[in-house]
């Protein structure tokens, strides 16, 4: 097998949903008492968790496919860039134009990073603090 084969078939195993970052986010939230849905399609960009309740949605991105900002797993093959950077800036435009839409419908976008549930007490905290603050600033 060629590296551009083998790298195909590593590419096609990635799985696009029920990842294992998106469960831990999902398991935390449920740790925490909040309820959501999953994918929900009639919403800009499909996100990953829905919470009504907070008119908040949660984007579980993975560094690489998102191109986390200064983060070492967003890491750039070395061959065939031609291919891979447009990708990745389509990629970044995209969930740039789908948070923008969210925000005019009124929604407010949280976006995990991948790396960022290696931390899990860090990432439950963060993730209370926020949903916390949301549902004082809306009164509920």
């Amino acid at each position: 097998m060629t590296p551009s084969e083998v790298r195909t078939k590593i590419m096609r195993s990635v799985s696009r949903g029920d990842t294992r970052p998106e469960i831990l986010v999902r398991s935390l939230l449920h740790q925490l008492g909040f309820r959501f849905r999953l994918h929900q399609k009639s919403l800009p960009g499909t996100p990953d968790i829905v919470l009504p309740k907070y008119h908040t949605v949660v984007f579980v991105h993975g560094c690489f496919w998102h191109r986390h900002p200064a983060c070492r797993y967003a890491s750039t093959p070395k061959t065939r860039q031609d291919y891979w950077l447009p990708k990745f800036e389509a990629n970044v435009m995209r969930d740039a134009r789908k948070e923008a839409q969210l925000h005019e419908l009124g929604w407010r976008v949280l976006v995990v990073w991948e790396c960022e549930t290696r931390a899990v007490s860090d990432l439950r905290d963060r993730l209370k603090q926020e949903l916390t603050e949301v549902h004082v600033a809306r009164g509920s």
